[in-house]
This record gives structure tokens, sequence and C-alpha cells, in this order.
């Protein structure tokens, strides 16, 4: 198993992921029925870098870079990651969230930042929290979960140093 940079070719093989995950509308504030150009420009195009988790030539996972904000909030970074339904409760997250640790600071990044973490993501909510971040906001009722409503929205943060 390695974790890569991706390419635009790798899309092809992010997209059943990626489609899977936005359009069962749990975690991700994308469109349900998101369409695929729409959808590499957001994962591929749009970020600083993104990355696959490949085992054996298999996409299992992906996750991107950006910059949160500009100018005076540059130095902090935002990640997004997807876990294909057949890999979850393999490790494949945990060792993307440490793998983006290590590129951001690489990239000259002081602190990572998610900005909507849905409060009903349990299982990332805990892995983040095991990885150091810590929940600095809550945004009530900001997510509309098919099956749960209304459930809040949650900015988790670490400051990866100096």
């Amino acid at each position: 198993m390695s974790i890569r940079e991706a390419t635009q070719d790798d899309f092809a093989r992010i997209w059943p992921i990626f489609h899977e995950i936005v359009a069962a509308g749990e975690t991700y504030g994308y469109p349900r029925d998101i369409a695929q150009e729409q959808s590499r420009e957001l994962w591929i195009d749009v970020p600083r870098k993104t990355f696959v988790f490949e085992e054996n030539g298999q996409i299992l996972g992906t996750y991107y870079i950006k910059t949160n904000q500009l100018g005076p909030g540059a130095h902090v970074c935002n990640c997004g990651y997807m876990v294909s339904s057949a890999a979850r409760g393999r490790g494949v997250a945990t060792a993307m969230c440490a793998h983006s640790q290590e590129i951001a600071r690489e990239l000259g990044y002081k602190a990572m930042q998610f900005n909507f973490v849905t409060s009903s993501n349990e299982g990332a909510v805990r892995l983040w929290s095991k990885h150091g971040f810590t929940i600095v906001g809550r945004v009530p009722k900001a997510f509309r979960h098919p099956s749960k409503g209304y459930v809040d929205a949650l900015v988790m943060y670490k400051w990866l140093g100096p």
C-alpha cells in the first residue's frame, strides 16, 4: 500500500468513491447529484494537491489539501478525505490523516482546519480527535442529514507547529 500524489487520470478511479460518499448525503456539503466534471474540479483541479491511497493498483481512499484562506490566513490548510466503503475500518483514513499532516508541514502550513465536519460523522470526529484536532467551533443545525435531520457542523483545528 502507498499514498501518492494523484494524477488527472486517477480521477476515473476516484469518481466511484466520490460518487458513493456524496450521493449518500451524510458527510459532505456537495449536491448529492453532483456531476462527474464538477467533482473533478472540486477534488483535483482546485486543491493545491490531491493524493490517493493505493493498494495492489486499487484506489481505496483519497484526500486533498488546499489553503483554507488567502492572505493573512494562508498558513492554515484544509483537507477533505474519502475512503471507499469496501476499505473502511482498515486504517486508510488514519494513514491519510498522518500523511496529510506531513505534507502540510512540507508545504509550509502551520495549522490544519476542518471547516465542516458533521457531528453525526462520529468516526471522523473520533479519528481527528485522536490525531490531536480539537473542536473549536460548532455551527448548530448547519447540515441536513438524510435520515437524522439537521445536525451540527464542527470546526476542528490543529496547530502543526513551530
